[in-house]
């Protein structure tokens, strides 16, 4: 099993610089170039996190997807971003306290507005999202922790993709697909063979294991560099790990990739 704590502890913290809160601080100046779609790709990326606990509350999967739309076009509009202290925080805890704070101000009127009468802001997957939380049996578990696994899940699928993107670009998209398996975060289904795999690959043995500890270590500095765009101080990462792990175990076999 992959663990996120057991593959967190080397690599890339000093060296990214490009950071989540950058794109935040870029999304609260409205005349700066490309504020709007720096908000955008952040939305596409946390949407379900947000959508999944605003479900948790209690809201009809309708109203969730107008509630989340509406967050962010209050997020972008109401300058909510010009008020936070980039050098305090995590964005994980800004965005959630942010939707709470929404959600108890301005729930009332988000409902009332008119569904279809608004613009999209960000295109939801909705029929995808249920699907998800349908399969997602999270009763047990309070909606913070689930938000912080389901956060935690947002931030592997962006470090996969980004690896994925990686082994495209030299030509070795088949070889990643065929290692991703050794990946899998929650071990929720059995490792194949590496004698299996590195028949797949007409590779040896010694070979795919060396292939797949290279993965392993790439994917461990993608993953590193993806919690640590979403903080403000690159020495909390551990501290953020550890609290990832956490959620995710807790949330073990409950929560949908």
């Amino acid at each position: 099993m992959i663990t996120l704590d057991q593959n967190l502890q080397e690599g890339g913290a000093n060296r990214f610089q490009s950071t989540r809160w950058s794109a935040v601080l870029l999304s609260a100046q409205s005349q700066a170039p490309g504020s709007k779609d720096a908000l955008a790709d952040l939305c596409k990326l946390y949407w379900y996190p947000l959508y999944g606990f605003i479900r948790r509350r209690g809201h009809s999967p309708e109203d969730a997807e107008d509630l989340v739309q509406g967050f962010f076009v209050h997020l972008l509009e109401h300058k909510t971003f010009r008020r936070i202290d980039r050098s305090k925080g995590k964005f994980r805890s800004f965005l959630l306290a942010s939707l709470q704070r929404f959600l108890s101000d301005e729930a009332d009127k988000a409902r009332c507005l008119k569904r279809g009468g608004k613009a999209e802001f960000v295109y939801l997957d909705l029929e995808r999202a249920e699907d998800r939380y349908r399969l997602e049996p999270v009763d047990t578990l309070s909606p913070e922790k689930i938000f912080d696994a389901r956060w935690a899940m947002a931030m592997i699928g962006e470090a996969l993709n980004r690896l994925n993107d990686e082994y495209a670009a030299n030509g070795k998209a088949a070889t990643f697909q065929a290692l991703r398996s050794f990946l899998d975060p929650l071990n929720t289904k059995s490792l194949p063979s590496y004698e299996e795999v590195a028949a797949q690959l007409t590779a040896s043995v010694g070979s795919l294991k060396t292939l797949v500890h290279r993965l392993r270590k790439q994917y461990t500095t993608l993953l590193r560099e993806e919690i640590i765009r979403t903080l403000s101080d690159t020495a909390d990462v551990d501290s953020e790990i550890h609290q990832l792990c956490e959620a995710l175990i807790a949330a073990e076999g409950c929560i949908v990739p």
